[in-house]
């Protein structure tokens, strides 16, 4: 993957977002702490906020160019969106919110996309049930699986763990692993926990009101504290 944000310039209440970078990593984090811009950030890749300025482009493609007038609508760039609340539609049952995502049932190989998908995210036993019967770490699995059968080029994951338990966290970031191993999507994961980060990404751009403090390797940024945690050497 290769997603640039250059000339990045979008009015928020309190501040204003900017960004001019440039990445590359197979799964990248955007981490800084709450109110940041980072769901910003995924709104104007995703094309579902207008910036003041920006040219954003994916793989070559330019998706918003406002010095040209360029902008690609949402439904055609490509891009899978997992909300923090995995925005699933109450009124259809689990299996129609995941025909949502792919309604043609791509063929992978001998299985087709949907039984691929749902197989690797362990949600079989789901299909069946309605979205207000799922717990929360089973809420998110099935909008993970929901947007990875829309075949996106980009997957954007917005703080999917930010409203589960740590013990549910620890059962769902293995899922998050396995589908970052198994279908190679590129990924942005927005995220203010650094040990999601160390666990899953391998760039981090770091954000704070609005700006880019840092940028690079997780590993280069995170140190482990005495809980032990990971956090941002020299703090945040």
């Amino acid at each position: 993957m290769k997603l640039r944000l250059h000339n990045v310039r979008l009015r928020l209440a309190n501040f204003v977002l900017e960004l001019d970078a440039e990445i590359t990593g197979q799964v990248a984090a955007i981490f800084g702490p709450s109110g940041a811009g980072k769901t910003s950030v995924l709104d104007l890749i995703a094309g579902l906020r207008h910036p003041q300025s920006a040219r954003i482009e994916l793989d070559e493609q330019v998706l918003t160019d406002t010095a040209h007038g360029a902008f690609v609508p949402t439904r055609q760039r490509g891009i899978g969106y997992v909300p923090q609340d995995g925005a699933l539609f109450p009124h259809l049952s689990v299996r129609r919110n995941l025909q949502y995502g792919s309604p043609r049932h791509a063929v992978n190989g001998s299985k087709s996309q949907f039984e691929h998908v749902v197989e690797v995210l362990e949600i079989g036993e789901l299909v069946d049930r309605w979205p207000q019967r799922l717990s929360g770490g089973e809420k998110q699995r099935v909008a993970l699986a929901r947007a990875l059968l829309s075949s996106p080029r980009l997957l954007l994951l917005d703080e999917p763990l930010a409203a589960l338990d740590q013990p549910l966290k620890l059962k769902i970031m293995p899922y998050l692993q396995r589908v970052r191993d198994e279908f190679h999507v590129p990924m942005i994961y927005v995220t203010h926990n650094a040990n999601e980060v160390m666990a899953l990404c391998d760039e981090v751009l770091v954000i704070e009101q609005g700006k880019q403090i840092r940028h690079g390797a997780p590993a280069h940024l995170f140190t482990v504290s005495d809980e032990p945690q990971f956090v941002l050497k020299n703090g945040l």
